[in-house]
């Protein structure tokens, strides 16, 4: 292969890590900033109206709160229930919304912040791995 060729697959290599690393930390970002300046209500969870028997995985369950200014509003929960935490409807959970945009919710302890820093360090890692492989290509054919 070409140093041409090479240096092609590493760019786009380096792009997607770049992209994946960002979208870590903007998800990061937008966790902490909810935790830290949101309002923090309880909601009620629902689960949707099914499409039929055949549908082979459940939606995420929505759920419903009251804002501060009496808004009612409803929304798809971030994260899906587990066998371990399981969203059940009529279940009652805690979450922090967002006063300028309530659509944004964090349900708390279940954060998920793992997710957000895999997605940092497997970027970080993509993105270091095609740069070394375009700086070696570059030493190796001597451009």
């Amino acid at each position: 292969m070409g140093a041409g060729a090479v240096a092609v697959l590493a760019v786009i290599a380096a792009f997607g890590g770049a992209l994946a690393l960002l979208a870590g930390v903007h998800g990061l970002r937008q966790v902490r900033r909810v935790q830290r300046t949101g309002v923090c209500v309880p909601a009620l969870v629902k689960q949707p109206p099914g499409r039929g028997a055949d549908e082979p995985v459940r939606p995420r369950p929505l759920l419903q709160f009251v804002t501060d200014d009496d808004r009612v509003v409803e929304v798809v929960c971030p994260v899906a229930p587990t066998r371990r935490r399981p969203l059940a409807d009529g279940d009652r959970v805690l979450l922090r919304y967002d006063p300028a945009d309530p659509r944004t919710v964090v349900v708390q302890d279940r954060e998920r912040l793992g997710l957000e820093r895999a997605f940092i360090t497997g970027g970080g890692i993509v993105l270091l791995l095609s740069l070394t492989v375009l700086a070696t290509a570059s030493v190796a054919y001597g451009r």
